[in-house]
């Protein structure tokens, strides 16, 4: 596996020299249809499959939703608010990632969870969409704690930036703190330390949504590399999109 990583950082690099020679203006289309991306797949993951002008009218102000449509461009634009906030707290450096932080994403998520305190949930629910094995809700505090303790120790710290987001996913998700929203804000963790560190997010694909199901329900080996898979496809997107892009400019000078 240590072997796929370096060859990760090697594309990434290659993306950043990529980016520096670029027009502003492509990175940020890149970034605003990788959004569009995050926000398909992982509803997918959730079992929500979205269109396209679903997804653009719930996060576009300059479109007026349909009214009877409200609750699910609702979710939408919630999620597209804790995909911001991920961004905003990546790019400050001086903000820890910690358990605080877990809470705050879901209280974007949940919103009418704030005035109660966000509690975490107080039963095992009977019906839900992953069927790992989760904390019993007494377990709750103190695996949230060690999720804390974990995250603060020097040898995870030494972990590659990828191995590390992956594994901080799966940890969540086996304490499974809300009812709903878990799967979600685990996803979000994971791309916040990811983008802290100067890689992009990981989109676990549709397709691939049995294989994830499948590797929350084994152990940790198998997250780590599919998050390294989701993140070179982000890299590999990123720098065949700004290759056709350049050349069309190009063409476009030369013709």
């Amino acid at each position: 596996m240590d072997g796929r990583l370096d060859e990760l950082d090697v594309q990434l690099h290659a993306l950043r020299e990529r980016e520096a020679r670029i027009p502003q203006a492509l990175v940020l289309e890149f970034n605003r249809r990788l959004d569009f991306s995050c926000i398909y797949h992982d509803s997918a993951l959730e079992g929500v499959v979205l269109a396209y002008s679903e997804i653009k009218a719930a996060i576009d102000k300059n479109i007026i939703s349909d009214v009877s449509l409200i609750p699910s461009y609702l979710e939408i634009k919630q999620f597209k608010a804790a995909m911001d906030m991920t961004a905003e707290h990546a790019a400050n450096k001086k903000k820890p990632i910690n358990v605080e932080t877990i809470r705050k994403l879901y209280s974007v998520l949940a919103p009418d969870e704030v005035p109660k305190g966000i509690p975490y949930r107080k039963e095992n629910p009977l019906h839900r969409l992953y069927y790992h094995e989760i904390s019993s809700p007494d377990k709750i505090p103190p695996r949230m704690k060690k999720l804390q303790e974990w995250m603060d120790e020097e040898s995870t710290k030494r972990l590659h930036p990828v191995e590390r987001a992956a594994r901080a996913h799966y940890r969540l998700m086996g304490v499974f703190p809300w009812t709903n929203h878990t799967g979600r804000v685990a996803r979000l963790l994971s791309n916040l330390m990811l983008l802290r560190d100067g890689y992009p997010p990981a989109i676990v694909h549709s397709i691939d949504r049995q294989r994830y199901y499948e590797v929350l329900r084994a152990e940790t080996a198998g997250i780590v590399p599919l998050y390294a898979e989701a993140v070179a496809t982000a890299v590999e997107t990123a720098c065949k999109f700004y290759d056709e892009a350049t050349a069309s400019v190009a063409r476009s000078r030369a013709s």
